[in-house]
């Protein structure tokens, strides 16, 4: 239910837009940065809550998290300006990246070490079905009732959400080890950062299309604006399908299976521009680029095995990382777009992400590899 509230209030936001452009009387480009103080407080939050909290039992921090989370949308439904719009957007997005990283932590807990990658997408499948339910229902919440609404229902399923915790979440007592310092000992590893690198680029592949693909149905296809639905939804489904079935693939082989959904990914997008002539083959194209979903459970799983003793501030940060897609692959597919390729260019755009993450993925095999020979080798 975490992940349905903060699924649906980030992606509903962009289809929101227009509605609270005009209701805080401001143009829409303007209104984007609403979008972004989001995405900047994912990226900003999850290391900062995650070192700060390290001393916190983990069901004390999804509770504390989860209600920062609900107050901080309220407001946003009650903003009385744009400037305070942004203020309460940016600590919205503060709680997002914590929350999921300590959640995939307690799941992963539970469960025995072969399932752990399932029992994360089972966090993460909050947010994968409010991409098929929760944002076509918060955007027509938003159109019919008033922008406001879409927000403040968020508000109310984050509400929810910190009681489920509350009655359902194991009560755990904190490593007496945590620190602060020790979380930020995750900095040091290089397979940590190329993790993130790897999520950061190569997931930003499926945003550099999902953020103009509304754009494609009304201006290349010219379909009826209620398709707009349709090919969202259609987009959440296989992001939903690609987050259950990468998570089943990486838990029988981690790393191979982060490769396969990037080399998967690559091949999609390659042939999206081509697909999104017609409004069927851009359903089909659109339901497997949002297989790259995938990758996510794969690297929230790898970053369990590779920060050791830091295991919060990595979770956390993988959210980050995955922010830092979602604006990396609309930056470049605008820049591509402004210089004057097609809407559909957008796919080639978001091949070289995919293919820059499988680069990064080669270079932590190489790295993983080189690290276990030299430890390997006898001291003299």
């Amino acid at each position: 239910m975490g992940g349905f509230a903060i699924g649906t209030t980030e992606f509903a936001a962009m289809s929101l837009l227009p509605y609270f452009a005009d209701g805080l009387n401001i143009d829409e480009p303007t209104a984007g940065h609403v979008i972004s103080a989001y995405a900047l407080g994912v990226v900003v939050g999850a290391p900062v809550l995650a070192v700060l909290g390290a001393k916190l039992p983990k069901r004390t921090m999804l509770l504390l998290l989860m209600a920062a989370f609900a107050v901080f949308n309220v407001l946003s439904a009650l903003s009385p300006n744009y400037e305070m719009m942004l203020v309460f957007r940016f600590l919205s997005g503060f709680p997002h990246g914590a929350y999921f990283g300590v959640a995939a932590l307690v799941a992963a807990s539970l469960v025995a070490p072969n399932k752990r990658a399932q029992a994360v997408s089972l966090v993460l499948l909050g947010l994968t079905i409010a991409t098929i339910i929760g944002v076509p229902a918060a955007s027509w919440l938003g159109q019919t009732l008033g922008w406001r609404w879409g927000f403040g229902i968020v508000g109310g399923l984050a509400a929810l959400s910190v009681f489920l915790n509350f009655l359902f979440t194991p009560k755990d007592t904190p490593d007496p080890k945590a620190s602060p310092l020790r979380e930020l000992t995750a900095l040091k590893k290089r397979q940590v950062w190329l993790t993130l690198f790897m999520g950061a680029i190569g997931f930003g592949g499926m945003f550099a299309v999902y953020t103009y693909v509304t754009s494609v149905v009304l201006q290349v296809i010219e379909a009826p604006e209620w398709t707009i639905l349709v090919v969202l939804a259609v987009f959440g489904c296989g992001i939903t399908v690609g987050n259950l079935v990468g998570a089943w693939l990486a838990d029988k082989a981690l790393m191979p299976a982060a490769a396969g959904i990037l080399i998967w990914s690559t091949i999609n997008l390659l042939i999206y521009p081509t697909a999104a002539e017609h409004l069927w083959t851009l359903c089909i194209s659109v339901f497997m680029i949002g297989g790259t979903n995938g990758l996510s459970p794969a690297l929230q799983t790898r970053l369990m095995d590779v920060a050791e003793d830091a295991q919060t501030l990595a979770a956390a940060l993988n959210h980050s990382a995955f922010n830092v897609a979602n604006a990396l692959g609309p930056f470049l597919s605008g820049l591509a777009i402004t210089a004057g390729l097609s809407l559909t260019a957008t796919g080639y755009v978001g091949a070289c992400l995919a293919f820059g993450g499988l680069i990064i993925w080669a270079i932590a095999m190489w790295d993983e590899k080189r690290s276990r020979k030299l430890a390997s080798v006898p001291a003299e």
